[in-house]
């Protein structure tokens, strides 16, 4: 069935397997799989690590559909369905923390490691592999497992090194941020590049030297050799046994992996902002208030720092989108979520004011993040005049920006009288920058259907609660 066929809308981002798509269906998720894939399917579902990996939700939650006349036709070359587990929302590597990444490297490992254990293999090994349920990362590809051949290499070996290995050891021995590498490119970061940016004592490690150098200086030779490189290596011994060495090695450099955030522009914050005790009382209060309206589906916290009030969220929430541009805050709220819970609170490295794009094939495969799940209620807190002030941001078009979801708005304006707005200014005076708290309540009143508001005690910053 080609992705023209009216019946079914495949996901863009499941394309590229010939033998499974993924489609949505009356808030379901569904894999189509043809013969062989079903084949591989029934082998997988017979496998003890499958049980084991799903009953701790390392799997996606997967059933075979017995009945499919609810669904839409569907060509004859798709002869089975799966139904997958709905997850709240779809991130992307470029995303993550590194704890995330790194985590998420470690359960690609296991689920190779076990599967090959059961005579079961992957056909790849992309990031892309992995979703997060908040905290918890859960392998989704349930189409890329197969039968293993004996004698045939990792397959996905190389995407292993590019998507997850590479970015990893960038970040840790180089400080080398991966997520404009990993945006700038699906395929991830290849093995020239990355011994590029390595220095000579950093190749004198075992893995470095293995992974990255080795690695680098084969991909040159084969990739201009005209002889089958599976075959000579299947002749050469290759097998289960040295995948499974390889693999073990490979998640034990993983877990050495360190990156302890230095400190960044807003990684004191918590420690050095600008409210007293009855402002921050106040404003806590007045979150809370409108969290306990009601139950929300999804909530964005849009600057959510060290994550306070995506925490305090999660109590009146299904799921929270905690967002940041700072890596450094992200990565140690995830480091606390993902130790102490609440276990559904995604944090996710993100750019208001250069956000991520519809990336890959047709910019369709990797979807905005605006485009993967609509808020029902928004915290902008303290944030506009980073993005109006700092960013250049028009007051106007972010407000327009926060309406376009029909979602509820909790938004805190802070005035140019504060420390924080006029060190923002303090370069700037010259500009005539359209910031004040009569635009803000305009614009509010322009887009939004009613608007309450408080002023907090000091007199610098109030709070809006805006409805559609």
């Amino acid at each position: 069935m080609s992705d023209r066929e009216p019946s079914v809308r495949f996901d863009t981002g499941s394309f590229r397997d010939p033998d499974s798509r993924v489609f949505h269906h009356n808030g379901a998720a569904y894999r189509c799989l043809t013969a062989r894939a079903l084949e591989d399917w029934e082998r997988l579902a017979a496998t003890r690590f499958h049980d084991r990996f799903m009953a701790d939700r390392r799997l996606v939650s997967t059933r075979l559909v017995t009945d499919t006349a609810s669904l839409p036709p569907l060509a004859p070359r798709w002869v089975a369905v799966l139904e997958h587990e709905l997850l709240p929302v779809v991130s992307y590597p470029y995303e993550w923390s590194f704890g995330m990444l790194k985590d998420a490297a470690l359960l690609q490992l296991d689920v190779t490691r076990a599967a090959l254990d059961e005579e079961m293999t992957l056909k790849d090994a992309t990031a892309f592999n992995i979703q997060w349920c908040g905290a918890r990362p859960t392998f989704i590809d349930i189409g890329s497992f197969t039968s293993y051949v004996a004698g045939e290499p990792w397959a996905g070996y190389r995407q292993f090194c590019e998507t997850f290995l590479y970015p990893l050891l960038l970040q840790a021995y180089r400080n080398v941020p991966f997520h404009p590498w990993l945006r700038g490119s699906l395929e991830g970061i290849t093995a020239e590049q990355c011994r590029a940016l390595l220095s000579g004592r950093h190749l004198l490690r075992p893995a470095v030297l293995a992974h990255v150098y080795l690695q680098a200086k084969a991909q040159a030779r084969y990739e201009d050799a005209a002889g089958d490189v599976r075959r000579e290596l299947r002749d050469a011994g290759f097998g289960a046994a040295l995948i499974k060495h390889n693999i073990d090695r490979l998640r034990r450099t993983v877990e050495r992996l360190r990156w302890e955030p230095r400190r960044s522009t807003w990684s004191e914050y918590q420690r050095q902002h600008s409210y007293d005790d009855a402002d921050l009382q106040r404003k806590v209060a007045f979150v809370e208030a409108v969290l306990a309206r009601r139950r929300w589906p999804l909530v964005w916290d849009l600057g959510c720092n060290t994550g306070n009030y995506s925490r305090l969220a999660a109590e009146h929430a299904d799921y929270v989108l905690a967002l940041d541009a700072d890596q450094v805050v992200v990565e140690r709220l995830y480091r606390t979520v993902s130790a102490r819970g609440p276990g559904n609170v995604l944090p996710l490295v993100a750019d208001l004011a250069d956000p991520s794009p519809g990336l890959g094939w047709r910019g369709r495969e990797r979807p905005p993040l605006e485009d993967r799940g609509a808020p029902a209620l928004i915290l902008c807190l303290a944030l506009v005049h980073h993005l109006v002030i700092g960013r250049n941001i028009p007051l106007d078009g972010f407000v327009d920006w926060l309406a376009q979801f029909g979602a509820e708005v909790v938004l805190e304006f802070v005035g140019r009288d504060d420390p924080m707005v006029d060190r923002l200014l303090r370069n700037r005076r010259d500009q005539d920058i359209d910031y004040s708290e009569a635009a803000v309540a305009a614009a509010l009143g322009r887009r939004f259907g009613d608007v309450s508001h408080e002023t907090l005690a000091s007199g610098t910053r109030t709070l809006y609660h805006c409805r559609p």
